[in-house]
């Protein structure tokens, strides 16, 4: 059964092993190691500081890096919803009376030939072209009906210069 507090060591590897035999290569590998500077945690064992002593040269154990001060502080605090209580339910037979007497005002009225007020209409959004970005303000953009060109009013190529014949070398 493991020991789930065992100690660790964190092993870096440190130098390139080019110019170096294939079997320290795979010694690197064997650790975990992929890439130069690379660091990985591995149990602290006495086979594991034997590897590391096998190849001093490409491979240092590193001290384990503090966690900053900042770290522990949260970045912000979530607070759980908080629960409103439920209204009785009253007042929602108050406000079904209110809407009933309303609209038994309005079918009096519309038999006595009233005009009922009217609703007070959504004012209409005005759309505002802020332009492109850096672009004037109120620009208007074109649209594709006005980008696009009758035939006849699009600019025709220059003719094509006559090529002059080659001329003759020195015989």
């Amino acid at each position: 059964m493991a020991d789930k507090t065992r100690k660790t060591i964190r092993i870096k590897w440190v130098r390139s092993g080019i110019g170096f035999t294939r079997h320290q290569k795979t010694i690197v590998r064997s650790v975990g190691l992929r890439r130069l500077n690379q660091t990985v945690v591995r149990p602290d064992t006495p086979q594991m500081r034997g590897i590391v002593a096998a190849v001093p040269h490409l491979l240092a154990i590193v001290p384990e890096t503090p966690a900053p001060a900042w770290a522990s502080l949260p970045e912000y605090t979530v607070y759980p919803p908080e629960v409103k209580p439920t209204p009785p339910a009253e007042p929602a037979a108050e406000l079904g009376a209110e809407v009933a007497s309303e609209v038994v005002a309005a079918e009096a009225s519309a038999e006595k030939g009233e005009p009922q007020p009217a609703k007070p209409a959504k004012a209409a959004k005005e759309k505002v072209d802020k332009g492109p970005a850096g672009g004037a303000p109120g620009k208007v953009k074109p649209t594709q009906a006005a980008k696009a060109k009758p035939k006849a009013a699009r600019k025709k190529s220059a003719p094509k210069k006559e090529s002059k014949p080659p001329k003759a070398g020195k015989k």
